[in-house]
């Protein structure tokens, strides 16, 4: 099948593109068609050093006569003189932990004196990574040059033009053993063969260890820059030719791109003919067209798996079908038949779907048959044999650190938004909560939840349950303060504004922007409109309201509405385990101070608002609004939470004509964590509205996200086209021709929210195929986010040929969007294994993982032992007694059977993969239940491309240990009748071998890795 490039150009965002000057690009981190997460720093050095990237690595000026001054083609720009030892320091974390690296900049050379170096990052002078634009005096051109004690390598060209503007650029790309320097956009010279790791030039274990300076050497008797710069970017990809081209057109055309275009996928993938046998499908020899029934108005959910016939008398599996991804539903529109034709990978097969619409009501939606139990009801166990488990190793870096932390610090912003004093000791949060990034506060939330959640979960330890009851406190406490500040006057009978739709522009401002420097931060909280509660003032939320987009820019924001959320929802989960009414006062300040703003905008608007890329990202808080109606039996927070609708994802347009609702991918190219929790969002308006279209969004979704959209741990995003690793693939099912985007893709936080959605549909529908989601994405990317030594954790998870995880914020100092939910995940680990049914009649058993459960309600305690997944099985002991059923997972992998026994008898069960098995008796004091499911290996190929597949055993990924980076896939040859008799190894260790190679569990995986292989059936 030929699968046609869609570009994405609407919906998304309304960036603006610069047209009538050549002055700097306006501060945005989305540059020239390259992904935000591909970029480390970016200096535009017009008036200042700091970094316009989302980063926060702002670069220092180290000589006072460094000046910055007017240039006819950039406007302001630096100009260092080389006489006064002018230069610019850069953090050095900037490099750290990065497998390759990409630096571009425009250059003026003032002098055309050899000696002069562009920049010098390294550790010392005998590990070092330099650019020179005439040599050095040792050697003449324009040159990289990397020294490492392991060896020398250099590029060589002639020297650049003086007295002119020259954009340079230099790529080190690892996994093609090369590097590369550009002049004007325009390869000039290439070294290969370079056997290089970067960790031999930087200093990755301590950051302050490395150097790294524009204008200057690491060799002091080296001559200074003479020269202006201007626009300095490093990014963590090797950047290709075409992109480098497109930076260097783009800054002088007044051009630039927004992160939703695709000109052009820039990487080196393999490439595998469209028309050659992959993996099983080379034996398939045909597979049965399908009949489906749908009703007017809704596109059919065409089953994506269809099961096919083999040559032979082959046993394979079902056979992936690519079907077209229609924008609309138009084809339904009006009751009749009609046939889509759809496409196997790799061969000429082409199954059609015939289509039944009928003039019929619209299927019911399901009432929520679950309850959850709460985290004091659950407590995680070690195996029978004494050994930690994985959950229980997690939490504990987790709880440990999070205990230590001083609730001061994540209290920070919020005092310096109010002016008021900080208190002895506290400091400010690091990364995306220092003092000018608009996102600031956004952890303060996710640690709000963290430590409600550990409150919740430490009754093994009454001291460590009392820290986080003392962190609580602290936290809501000085947050009640702060709010019941707002809106209120300084002084009796004071100036001041109460109304939230009235609130002022900030004194001595022309407009309201979001400034949050110290000098131009505005704290006159009085005028905020009462309830108001937040890290930096309201201005983020009426510009927002005005047309603002995201960016750098103070006439930019980001995301303030994601911020509010994870503190609402931190608010509400404190309020839960500890019954604080100070935190629940809060959460109904900010719910009326919002529903007063939003209440009053069109419809338009709203739709804008939430269709912006990043700045109308406002992460769950429709959720959060939903959840607040159903706590105080407010109605006007429910209203709050459908103002938060995104029409256009949800219901197509205004009209609500198509859209999620009606079964169609709206979401396609999107960014995928701005968009997964307002799914969530509509799934908790559902419950408390009874509207069906809002089941019917996050049901559609899920299953949409799941099947086209999935990578093999469980994550759903990482796109090069779009070129964001945060969005979801511009066409659905194309991820090999679409995904893998060379920045990294599975975003951590995209599957947090994930989970969470999948475990509330399955409060609705107990369809095991939502569990089985859930346990994959839990073992294979939550469990396997964390660091081995420390709970430091990652952002997005490379399955590249060769890749390494980059894990951060080991001591809880600065925090990403995925550093924030990981404080929660590894908090609530024990929050599934079991639900209950609402009439408490019968107990749904999900995970295997070794556990107590005390389910109060039936005075009925249960123990799980069990060494899963280093061994198939486990036993179920029940203390208590009382007639109720038991429902046992059957877990779509076990292919190979599901045995059950009872008091050590053996029962005849009826027990299909991929569905829940019903035990229903009179249980009595010390009966014991013992499930036995033996594993098997099986291959879980890329829906586009089936021969790159990933290895699972049971339900658990097995990677490649690397020893070294590669740029093509690890090519594995297995046994196409039986695939187990090409490995080798111990299932108790999980750990084994093919061909020479170890794999391990994805979760025991902290080096190189490979996740996906080029596998060849014989």
């Amino acid at each position: 099948m030929k699968i046609h490039k869609v570009f994405i150009y609407t919906i998304l965002t309304v960036l603006p593109v610069m047209t009538t000057n050549l002055q700097a690009q306006n501060g945005d981190q989305i540059l020239d068609g390259i992904g935000e997460t591909g970029l480390i720093a970016r200096y535009l050095f017009d008036g200042d050093a700091k970094d316009w990237s989302r980063n926060n690595l702002h670069g220092t000026l180290n000589n006072s006569k460094a000046k910055f001054i007017d240039d006819d083609l950039f406007g302001t720009v630096l100009s260092l003189p080389a006489d006064n030892k002018a230069f610019v320091t850069l953090p050095g974390e900037a490099v750290t932990g990065e497998e390759s690296l990409s630096i571009t900049g425009w250059i003026y050379l003032l002098s055309d004196r050899q000696g002069q170096y562009f920049f010098d990052f390294g550790k010392n002078t005998k590990s070092h990574f330099f650019f020179t634009p005439m040599g050095t005096t040792e050697k003449q051109g324009y040159q990289a040059g990397i020294i490492t004690e392991a060896g020398e390598y250099y590029t060589e060209s002639s020297d650049i033009e003086a007295s002119k503007w020259n954009h340079l650029a230099v790529v080190i790309n690892v996994p093609s053993k090369s590097i590369s320097t550009y002049v004007n956009g325009k390869l000039v010279s290439e070294t290969k063969n370079v056997e290089l790791d970067l960790e031999h030039v930087f200093d990755n274990d301590s950051s302050n260890k490395n150097m790294l300076y524009i204008g200057k050497s690491l060799l002091s008797d080296n001559a200074y820059l003479h020269a202006k710069l201007h626009d300095f970017r490093i990014y963590r990809i090797p950047l290709g030719e075409k992109q480098i081209a497109r930076i260097h057109h783009n800054s002088l055309s007044g051009e630039e791109t927004v992160v939703n275009e695709m000109k052009d996928v820039a990487d080196d993938l393999p490439m595998f003919s469209k028309t050659s046998p992959q993996l099983y499908n080379e034996y398939v020899s045909s597979v049965p067209n399908v009949e489906i029934e749908t009703v007017v108005g809704y596109l059919p959910r065409l089953p994506r798996y269809v099961k096919g016939v083999y040559r032979n008398g082959m046993e394979g599996p079902n056979v992936r079908v690519l079907w077209p991804a229609p924008k609309d539903n138009s084809n339904v529109r009006t009751a009749g038949q009609y046939t889509i034709t759809g496409s196997i990978a790799g061969t000429d097969l082409k199954p059609k779907a015939i289509i039944t619409v009928k003039e019929v009501k619209e299927n019911a939606t399901p009432t929520r048959k679950l309850e959850v139990f709460n985290l004091d009801e659950v407590s995680l166990n070690p195996d029978p044999h004494g050994h930690n488990t994985k959950f229980i190793e997690n939490r504990n870096k987790f709880i440990t650190t999070l205990a230590k932390t001083n609730p001061d610090d994540f209290l920070y912003m919020f005092r310096n938004a109010f002016g008021q004093e900080q208190p002895q000791g506290a400091e400010p949060l690091g990364v995306w909560d220092t003092q000018e990034t608009k996102l600031r506060g956004h952890a303060t939330g996710h640690y709000l939840t963290a430590i409600a959640q550990a409150y919740a979960s430490t009754g093994y330890d009454k001291a460590l349950q009392a820290n986080f009851a003392n962190k609580m406190e602290t936290m809501v406490n000085t947050l009640y303060g702060l709010s019941q500040m707002s809106g209120q006057p300084r002084e009796t009978r004071g100036e001041h504004v109460s109304d939230p739709t009235a609130v002022p522009i900030g004194v001595g401002k022309t407009n309201y922007d979001s400034d949050l420097s110290i000098d131009g931060i505005r704290t006159d909280y009085w005028n905020w409109g009462k309830g108001f509660i937040s890290a930096y003032p309201p201005d983020q939320f009426i510009m927002l309201e005005n047309g603002a987009t995201y960016g750098g820019q103070k006439t930019q924001v980001w995301a303030p509405y994601y911020t509010l959320h994870k503190i609402l929802a931190g608010l509400m989960d404190i309020y839960e385990v500890s019954d604080n009414k100070k935190a629940l006062e809060i959460a109904k300040g900010m719910g009326d101070w919002v529903h007063a703003r939003l209440s009053q905008l069109p419809t338009e608007t709203l739709i804008s608002m939430w269709n912006r890329y990043i700045a109308g990202e406002f992460g769950g808080i429709n959720e959060a609004m939903a959840r607040l109606s159903r706590i105080t039996n407010e109605h006007r927070y429910l209203e709050v939470a459908q103002l938060f609708d995104n029409i256009n994802m949800f219901f197509g347009d205004a009209e609500h004509s198509h859209g999620l609702a009606r079964n169609v991918d709206t979401f396609r190219g999107l960014h995928a964590n701005q968009h997964i929790p307002q799914i969530m969002g509509a799934l908790e308006t559902y419950r408390d509205s009874n509207t069906p279209d809002y089941y019917r969004i996050a049901d559609n979704f899920w299953y949409k996200t799941t099947n086209d959209y999935m990578y093999s741990i469980g994550g759903v995003a990482g796109a090069r086209n779009p070129a964001n690793a945060e969005c979801f693939t511009s066409q659905p099912a194309t991820i090999y021709e679409n995904g893998l985007s060379a920045g990294g893709q599975n975003e951590t936080c995209a599957t947090y929210n994930m989970l969470k959605l999948t475990r509330n549909l399955f409060l609705y529908e107990q369809r095991a195929e939502l569990m089985d989601y859930y346990e994959r994405g839990l073992y294979n990317h939550i469990l396997a986010s964390v660091a081995e030594d420390s709970p430091a954790n990652t952002y997005h998870v490379p399955l590249r040929p060769g890749s390494i995880k980059h894990f951060g914020n080991a001591d809880m100092k600065g925090f990403t969007c995925c550093n924030g939910t990981a404080i929660e995940s590894s908090t609530k680990l024990q929050n599934s294994i079991y639900f209950k049914s609402m009439d408490n009649h019968a107990l749904y058993v999900n995970l295997y993982v070794p556990s107590t459960l005390k389910w109060k309600e039936k005075h009925v305690i249960i123990e799980q032992t069990t060494a899963f997944p280093n061994e198939d099985h486990t036993k179920l002991t029940i203390k208590g007694g009382g007639k109720f059923d038991i429902n046992v997972r059957v877990p779509h992998w076990a292919t190979q059977g599901f045995s059950v026994k009872i008091n050590g008898k053996k029962e005849k069960v009826d027990a299909t993969p991929g569905s829940y098995l019903k035990l229903s008796r009179k249980w009595k004091n010390g009966d014991t239940i013992e499930l036995h499911m033996p594993f098997q290996f099986h291959l879980d190929p890329i829906m586009d491309q089936q021969n790159i597949a990933s290895l699972f055993y049971g339900p658990i990924l097995l990677t490649a240990q690397e020893s070294e980076p590669r740029k093509d896939w690890r090519k594995v040859t297995l046994d196409a009748q039986d695939i187990s008799k090409s490995i080798e190894g111990n299932p108790k260790t999980l750990e084994f071998n093919i061909g020479g190679t170890v794999f391990k569990p994805f979760y025991e995986t902290y080096g190189r890795h490979s996740v996906y292989l080029d596998i060849t059936l014989k």
